[in-house]
């Protein structure tokens, strides 16, 4: 079989000039004078906001962009720019672009692009009215609310050549340019409120209730989350300051949260007791503080209480659609609701062992027969099945990646809002189905439902990585880093290689310097940045160190010599989808000595 043709994530922009041959009909130089002056002004606007042409085909343009943004502002601002000046040229035949815009996986080949990518972009510009702009979900949902512009969705459309019907959204553009550019030199030092949540305390003393009290504060933490007006303090950094014995203020100050939310938690038959507080850092001054007394029936009520009182005090003033979404709970079923909470408390945040694994199925497993219709459980038995797939805890791993799609699929369907949901289908999107595309729009849906997740950054900064568009790794990379400031070292792993690829090989051995446990690939990565600088007598040093770990930490993945293995171990660990990333990371491994 054949090699697959190697891939890279782009933003294809396509634009047609509407009613071309009546106009040439009418007047072919004066048309044509026309044309060449408007795709001057578009060929400006591309370049001006990072993108470049591709080609030209007559009175058509395709252009590529690394980022949905740039090419959607382009669009939208060449448009105006067309708008704005189409008055009586050519006799009243003005020269009006349609164009298409899509996200999507393309083959570089000789100066072009070729792919679905490129082809749904053209049909994408066939629905576009004259003077208008038509785009892909793909492109809808790595947007976000990045641009106030507003959308109108036109359904799936049946279009030509390609086999699925692509479902389709039009620009409705007026005055957008003005505000794309108030937008772009809006300062970018406004910082939203941070708060940190440390675990509640349980007033029983009894283990059996750990969970519940973990499930408390973490339901809480996620409705905080949801919210984008505040910066949540990841629950692993939280955890780890408290574990020095620190006192909850000086642990806020230390991972500068303007905020501390602290409680406890104290059951006694079915009733239960939940006291918050929440205190400003730098004041110590106590801001509100609350008691609940519930039975256990009312425990979802506790856990709204205590958010909306919290947003209340950090926000002020919120719209009650937006306190519904943050306050959103998947069940009615208190007893679903507890299986759910025990099977996170095994899972461990993606670091359970294999045996809790089993343990951690078995609760979220009970949980989807009591309510068949909980994404939360899906979404926990799909990241169960994920981690047995990637750890190889399984005798059939085609069948396990293939179960956490599916199951991944089913929690995204029930409920669409769930951030977690849409993160385990990026990952086992990437990770089990090659589906670069798919990924994208599904990583992208987590950051925006919930932009305080350490693990959406996390996983987007290695994606991201790994499809080529390095700068958008290490950005990740950075605001993964922010909601997590203690647990950094995946994050650093993945901007160390991503900035070796980018050829900053001093900035990677920085991160890598800043890891407190590096792997033994980033030993050979660390040789291949010295012996690229040209500092052999490093490169050698580390890539012993290499040698000496991989030996005795995981022998049967030595590469020894051998450049197709060391090919193969670095495809295991990062997937690139291009091949001149790959033998960049060959040559460097070349001149540490650590290929022959």
């Amino acid at each position: 079989m054949q090699e697959r043709l190697p891939r890279k994530l782009a933003a294809i922009l396509y634009a047609d000039v509407a009613g071309y041959s009546r106009m040439t009909g009418q007047d072919e130089d004066a048309t044509h004078r026309s044309l060449r002056q408007r795709l001057d002004q578009l060929a400006e606007t591309i370049e001006s906001n990072g993108g470049f042409i591709v080609h030209y085909a007559g009175d058509a343009v395709l252009a590529r962009f690394d980022a949905a943004l740039d090419a959607v502002s382009a669009a939208i601002k060449a448009q105006e720019l067309f708008n704005l000046t189409a008055m009586g040229e050519n006799g009243g035949n003005e020269i009006t672009f349609r164009m298409g815009i899509n996200l999507g996986d393309v083959i570089e080949d000789q100066g072009d692009i070729y792919g679905d990518g490129v082809n749904i972009a053209a049909r994408l510009e066939t629905l576009a009215d004259p003077g208008g702009v038509c785009i892909s979900e793909s492109v809808r949902t790595a947007l976000g609310n990045k641009l106030p512009v507003d959308f109108e969705s036109i359904g799936s459309q049946q279009v030509k050549n390609i086999a699925e019907p692509i479902t389709a959204y039009r620009l409705l553009i007026g005055g957008a340019a003005k505000t794309i550019k108030a937008v772009n030199g809006a300062s970018q030092t406004d910082r939203k409120p941070s708060i940190l949540v440390v675990p509640f305390v349980s007033r029983t003393h009894d283990p059996e209730d750990g969970y519940l009290v973990d499930g408390i504060t973490e339901e809480i933490r996620l409705g905080l989350c949801r919210f984008k007006g505040i910066m949540v303090i990841a629950r692993g950094s939280s955890n780890k300051v408290m574990e020095q014995s620190m006192d909850s203020v000086g642990a806020a100050k230390q991972l500068n949260a303007d905020y501390l939310l602290e409680g406890s938690v104290q059951k006694g038959g079915s009733k239960i007791r939940v006291s918050a507080s929440l205190t400003k850092t730098s004041t110590g001054q106590q801001v509100w503080a609350e008691r609940y007394d519930r039975t256990l029936e009312n425990l979802f009520e506790i856990q709204d209480e205590v958010s909306q009182r919290i947003i209340t005090k950090l926000i002020g003033s919120i719209e009650e659609e937006s306190k519904d979404s943050a306050l959103r709970k998947g069940t009615d079923n208190l007893t679903a609701y507890d299986c759910v909470l025990r099977g996170n408390h095994y899972f461990g945040d993606w670091r359970g062992s294999r045996e809790n694994m089993e343990l951690a199925a078995e609760m979220y497993q009970r949980a989807i027969d009591l309510d068949p219709q909980y994404a939360a459980a899906y979404a926990g038995l799909a990241s169960v099945r994920f981690r047995c797939f990637e750890k190889g805890w399984t005798d059939a791993p085609e069948e396990t990646g293939e179960a956490s799609f599916r199951l991944a699929r089913k929690a995204v369907e029930l409920d669409p809002h769930d951030s977690l949901a849409r993160l385990v289908l990026a990952v086992a999107s990437f990770k089990v189905r090659q589906n670069v595309e798919l990924t994208h729009t599904q990583i992208q849906a987590a950051l925006e439902l919930n932009p305080n997740q350490f693990w959406n950054y996390c996983f987007k900064c290695w994606f991201s990585t790994c499809v080529g568009d390095f700068e958008e790794g290490i950005h990740c990379g950075i605001e993964a880093i922010q909601r997590n400031p203690l647990l950094p070292d995946g994050c650093l792993y993945s901007i160390g290689f991503a900035e070796y690829l980018a050829g900053r090989y001093e900035k990677a051995i920085e991160a890598y310097g800043r890891m407190s446990h590096p792997y033994p690939e980033d030993e050979a990565c660390i040789a291949a940045c010295y012996a690229q600088l040209g500092r052999l007598d490093e490169a050698k040093e580390a890539g012993k160190e290499f040698r000496r770990r991989i030996a005795s930490e995981d022998p049967d993945k030595d590469p020894g010599s051998d450049p197709q293995k060391w090919k193969d171990y670095w495809l295991e660990l990062f997937p690139l989808k291009d091949q001149a990333a790959l033998d960049h990371v060959i040559d460097g491994l070349i001149k540490a000595g650590l290929i022959t």
